[in-house]
């Protein structure tokens, strides 16, 4: 693709096109990152609110908060947004200490969870150090009143399976995170939070993929990554 088509295309539509060519691979060559530019992001939380959407949360779990900072000292004080996604490390201290082997990561490095396998043991909460995940307590947004509604009770989508508040397949006790809504890609649509993210601050694509808007996006001197020393190599990329 040439530069000058570059610039006339939608970051959308050059997202979506490359996320095409990269399903087309076999699923060990994908490398799914995310890359969330800071300096664009105004903390509209339009990603979190399409993401509980999206993935049918129930009240508190949140995939996809977005973290206020406050800068410098007054009167010269600024603030800076930072939403905070699982950052589906390449070495994820989740995954080791699961007793039962719920949490593990795909040949894709999206960090998994077996919801007939989670035990609830919330180990994995405390093991992950971005605060990534949260507990599935089963609570409803119209707890306390006279009817359930009806999108307390509508399934979700997620890793491949419909899983519905009640009965034998549900999430209700385990722990749950951001997928990258894995369900969308295999169907060729990008994450919730990157569509509906009005600054256009977050990227997505195939790292693997040398042409891709997110491998030219990480190879910027601006890039960071969240708590790098402690060696979790995650996949969510910041520009500063």
């Amino acid at each position: 693709m040439s530069t000058a088509t570059l610039e006339k295309t939608d970051v959308l539509e050059r997202m979506r096109e490359e996320l095409q060519r990269a399903i087309k691979k076999p699923v060990h060559q994908r490398r799914w990152v995310m890359v969330i530019d800071l300096r664009k992001c105004i903390g509209c939380h339009a990603c979190t609110i399409a993401c509980i959407a999206e993935n049918k949360l129930p009240p508190g779990v949140v995939y996809r908060p977005v973290i206020t900072e406050e800068l410098g000292e007054y009167p010269n004080v600024s603030m800076r947004f930072i939403p905070r996604p699982c950052m589906q490390c390449d070495n994820p201290p989740c995954v080791p200490v699961c007793p039962v082997k719920a949490t593990y990561k795909r040949p894709d490095g999206v960090i998994e969870i077996d919801y007939n396998a989670c035990i609830g043991c919330r180990y994995c909460i405390t093991a992950c150090p971005y605060n990534a995940r949260t507990s599935d307590f089963g609570l409803y947004y119209s707890d306390h009143t006279p009817q359930r509604a009806a999108y307390d009770e509508a399934p979700s989508f997620e890793y491949g399976r419909l899983w519905k508040r009640e009965g034998e397949r549900s999430p209700i006790g385990n722990a749950r995170k951001c997928h990258f809504c894995l369900h969308r890609l295999e169907a060729g649509q990008l994450p919730a939070c990157t569509t509906s993210c009005v600054g256009r601050a977050t990227f997505f694509g195939d790292a693997n993929d040398p042409e891709s808007l997110v491998s030219e996006l990480i190879s910027k001197p601006n890039v960071m990554r969240l708590k790098e020393e402690l060696g979790t190599k995650p996949k969510v990329y910041y520009l500063v």
